[in-house]
């Protein structure tokens, strides 16, 4: 890994959390991630289930973590398995964990490797009477492939027919979703490099560059700053490629008095950040281009406030739709007409707004949370506004990424990143 160690403090505390919404007598089991296959021997890169990360700071493949707050014995309530690791291991694939820097790393002290993870299971199921089994939940997932946590439960509860299981999503999902303040300082670290890529960028952009190039600038600022790379696959679109909203082909010219909409985001330590900017190629804003951005601009602002304890996610974005909606009739792209005979499943501000304002942000970049409960301080979320006119091959959307205070408005941990149009001009000018 790139990124410096993190305390185990963070990861003792969030099992102790966790182990607190437990029923009594049960136990719970996460997986890291396989290894994928690409063809021939060749494989992705690795990327760890963000759950048991979240519980250990174990950062490698084949570990699974044990949470049994009242087995019998003691040294069993906290079990790390892992891949036992040796010389030749470690000339080939590098150094894993060996027993003493997995108790660095999760202050978990007991380890075995995982050839024994059957045997020791049998006893620990024998005194378990419930077992929490991790599945993926979040609201926006879609799962082809078949999981190690999945293939793990599908063996256990064939096994072990006779026990009762439960999910840990529902507790999960709530812990996740209210980082501690060492989750912000690593999600706030992620943030510091997208900021130092984007002003690398502003000094980069001109006529006749390729997006791609663009996304070359930023992966070598953020590698340069202990990131892995990207926290989800970047988004350089310029001109009509800013209206495609999951646009990454990245393979086309930024033409003059174009603007290129970049949404991009390191990541650090596996927590990811997210940001939104746009730029006009040729060093400044046209007068229409300006009005739209200032539009998307003032929403932005005005939907940040909201973020407040107490707000339900769902009637928060019936507000920003009304923002949005006001903004669109001062530019003349709707009218109080197409409102008052608009659908009210699909209002006439989403022809030219049609996502979401907002999502949950943390160890993913769309990240755990319930989004019918109400907002509480601690939590991070993205604000995205966006207004996309294809006819005048013009896309202005606008991110940061926010943490709702117990009081007041949120913080924002982009802060630092221009935004303004005066500050974009002035640093392309440099």
């Amino acid at each position: 890994m790139k990124y410096l160690p993190i305390g185990k403090q963070l990861f003792i505390q969030n099992r102790a959390k966790f182990a607190e919404k437990m029923v009594p007598n049960s136990m719970a089991v996460f997986n890291s991630n396989d290894i994928y296959p690409i063809s021939a021997d060749s494989t992705l890169p690795f990327a760890q289930q963000r759950d048991i990360f979240y519980l250990s700071g174990v950062d490698q493949e084949e570990s699974v973590l044990v949470i049994f707050p009242d087995c019998p014995k003691k040294e069993n309530r906290e079990i790390l398995f892992l891949k036992e690791t040796n010389e030749h291991i470690a000339v080939w694939e590098g150094e894993k964990l060996d027993k003493p820097k997995a108790l660095e790393t999760s202050g978990i002290a007991t380890v075995y490797w995982l050839q024994d993870m059957q045997k020791v299971l049998f006893e620990l199921m024998t005194q378990a009477e419930v077992v929490y089994i991790n599945t993926n939940e979040h609201y926006r997932a879609s799962i082809e492939t078949e999981t190690r946590d999945a293939r793990f439960i599908k063996w256990l509860q064939e096994k072990y027919p006779a026990h009762t299981y439960k999910r840990c999503q529902p507790i999960i999902q709530r812990l996740r979703s209210i980082k501690e303040p060492q989750e912000i300082e690593m999600i706030q670290k992620a943030c510091d490099i997208t900021e130092k890529g984007f002003k690398r960028v502003l000094g980069f952009m001109k006529p006749g560059v390729m997006e791609y190039e663009v996304e070359a600038e930023f992966i070598h600022e953020f590698i340069r700053n202990r990131s892995a790379g990207f926290a989800y696959t970047p988004i350089i679109g310029s001109g009509y490629n800013a209206c495609v909203l999951h646009y990454i082909e990245n393979n086309q010219a930024c033409n003059a008095g174009e603007v290129v909409l970049m949404d991009v985001g390191a990541e650090y330590a596996n927590y990811a950040s997210d940001m939104t900017r746009c730029v006009p190629v040729s060093g400044k804003f046209s007068e229409r281009q300006k009005q739209v951005y200032n539009a998307v601009l003032s929403v932005k602002k005005a939907a940040a406030k909201l973020l407040v304890p107490g707000t339900i996610w769902a009637d928060y974005h019936v507000e920003v739709g009304k923002l949005m909606t006001e903004e669109l009739i001062g530019l003349g792209l709707i009218t109080k007409e197409d409102v008052d005979k608009e659908d009210p499943n699909w209002p006439a501000y989403k022809k030219y707004f049609m996502h979401g304002t907002s999502h949950h942000m943390g160890l993913d970049t769309h990240d755990y949370g319930i989004l019918t409960e109400p907002m509480v301080a601690g939590m991070v979320f993205t604000v995205e506004p966006g207004i996309y006119i294809p006819d005048e091959n013009l896309g202005i959307r606008l991110e940061d990424d926010y943490v709702i205070q117990e009081t007041g408005e949120p913080i924002n941990l982009m802060k630092n990143i221009p935004i303004e149009i005066e500050d974009i001009e002035k640093w392309m000018a440099k």
